[in-house]
């Protein structure tokens, strides 16, 4: 193959003072569409009550915003990189702004889910943005601490949103979620448009349409099927047909990226171990992660009775230790070696899921936030070394895309987590209250075995012993299903940090960074 003969990208040239200006604007632009998601956990309820929506919808209220933003993140990545990532920027935070503005004069449902993944469509121009302009202005020898910044701030961001969304809810109506989202991300426009420097690729090759097609169709209805699966069966044929044009949209994007001059990723990338190795980290801890997210809000509110603002409390020291040791992990790594980093990690998630899987039943607060302390600390150790080993790998030319493949493994492993830890949990849970509804109306049996709101509802309107019984039950049931969930967590840590040593350890001339094709992402022979 080819070698490029564009000329290197250098960093471009701003003050110290305007690199933590700059920073400082691209992780509140971060933070707004991150915890955008996270808001909505705790804004949900309220949002069902007011709107009368059912649950297929309060599940695209949610869903909708994740399809196109995992969807579309490869192409916005392309977009910045050809066109220019401040415009790109610029231009996906006013989406992102006007789609949440518009949600606060609308009541009817569809057309909220038709604003949020609106949203996503700004969201997945947003994201990749921010990391590859931050790449862009911080010279080598700075840029591990920034990225740690980014890291840092991309999870914590999703654990603070909750504790601002609860304290919003407490005073407010759900519809302040998207009026606060909407001004953050006004000032965050306004900001970036003064202070981010323009930049984008040397090399000026054609847009790939027909990958950006072939991904954003293959990603879409894989997701899709991701999703809907819990709710509609895996065998059902809106799910199965998903999963198929997933597995052939992406099977035909890879057949298309080896073939065309100038990809929109070069799939040859993952040759390099450090973004096989990086992708294998990032998308492991976040299944892991945002399962135990998904439940541990469900945890906190309704067995251990908590409101959504004590619900976000809860949860800070999980914020803080991710934000504190972020920072801090790329020194470590220079120090003693990513791998070894990576692996203190993914130990360390491990060993938090292992203290919340044995205390669920009975541990109360302090044993849940001890367990969350760790988990914040290792997905410091684990994701911020392996966001830098991710950009590092790639020329500074393809920044946006390499900016977007580490935002796409997180996205999609949450997806992922929620789908499969979430299937897992709902298993158990609906075997375990399966003898305890027994005897009930239809109606009411449904909504138990549904979820533990729909048990806690069927045992107040049961009163007596007969509705106590079901409410233990419920509980029960719960703290099983998440138990085996957490378990399942811990499995998938363990055999993506095995997969991400294995890759990281074997040597050889594979190993060094290969020679790309112009325009691309990446690449080998």
């Amino acid at each position: 193959m080819q070698q490029s003969t564009a000329p290197p990208v250098t960093p471009t040239a701003v003050s110290p003072a305007r690199r933590v200006a700059v920073l400082t604007v691209m992780c509140l632009a971060l933070a707004v569409v991150v915890g955008m998601l996270a808001s909505l956990l705790v804004a949900v309820p309220d949002m069902a009550r007011d709107l009368g929506a059912t649950e297929a919808q309060l599940q695209w209220i949610m869903n909708a915003y994740g399809v196109t933003f995992a969807g579309l993140l490869l192409l916005g990545g392309a977009l910045g990189d050809r066109y220019g990532r401040k415009g790109v920027l610029l231009a996906g935070l006013a989406v992102f702004t006007l789609a949440s503005a518009g949600v606060l004069w609308i009541d009817d449902v569809n057309l909220v889910i038709v604003l949020r993944g609106l949203a996503g469509v700004g969201a997945a121009l947003v994201m990749p943005m921010t990391l590859s302009i931050i790449t862009n202005v911080y010279p080598p020898e700075e840029r591990g601490r920034a990225v740690g910044v980014w890291s840092g701030v991309s999870f914590g961001s999703a654990l603070l949103a909750v504790l601002l969304a609860g304290g919003l809810l407490e005073a407010y109506s759900w519809r302040s979620v998207f009026l606060v989202n909407a001004v953050l991300a006004a000032l965050a426009l306004l900001a970036a448009a003064v202070l981010a420097p323009t930049s984008r690729s040397a090399v000026t090759a054609r847009l790939d349409g027909v990958g950006a097609l072939l991904s954003v169709v293959g990603t879409g209805a894989l997701v899709f099927a991701i999703v809907e699966g819990p709710e509609l069966g895996w065998s059902d044929g809106a799910v199965l047909t998903g999963f198929v044009m997933g597995v052939g949209g992406l099977s035909a994007f890879v057949w298309w990226e080896l073939r065309c001059a100038h990809p929109l990723l070069d799939v040859r990338v993952f040759r390099l171990r450090g973004v096989s190795a990086g992708s294998l980290i990032i998308t492991a801890e976040s299944i892991a992660m945002f399962g135990f997210f998904f439940l541990g809000l469900q945890y906190l509110q309704q067995i251990l009775g908590y409101s959504p603002i004590r619900s976000g409390l809860a949860l800070i020291t999980m914020a803080f230790g991710a934000m504190v040791f972020s920072p801090l992990a790329p020194g470590f790594a220079r120090r003693y070696g990513m791998r070894a980093v990576m692996s203190l990690g993914m130990v360390l998630i491990a060993a938090g899921l292992g203290v919340l899987a044995v205390t669920v039943d009975g541990g109360g607060i302090w044993a849940f936030m001890s367990a969350t302390s760790l988990l914040g600390a290792g997905i410091a150790f684990a994701a911020t070394p392996a966001t830098e080993a991710i950009v590092a790998a790639l020329p500074p030319a393809r920044q946006g895309v390499a900016s977007a493949l580490n935002d796409l493994t997180r996205e999609l492993g949450g997806v992922l987590g929620i789908a499969i830890l979430g299937s897992v949990f709902n298993t158990t849970y609906r075997s375990e209250t399966g003898e305890a509804v027994r005897g009930l109306p239809a109606e009411a049996g449904d909504a138990a075995r549904d979820s533990l709101a729909g048990a806690l509802r069927a045992a107040a309107e049961t009163g007596g012993r007969s509705g106590e019984r079901l409410a233990d039950a419920a509980r029960e049931a719960f703290n099983s299903g998440m138990t085996d969930a957490l378990i399942g967590g811990i499995a998938v840590v363990v055999l993506g940090a095995a997969a991400a040593v294995a890759l990281l350890s074997h040597r050889g001339r594979s190993g060094r960074r290969r020679s790309i094709p112009d325009g691309s992402a990446g690449g080998g022979r």
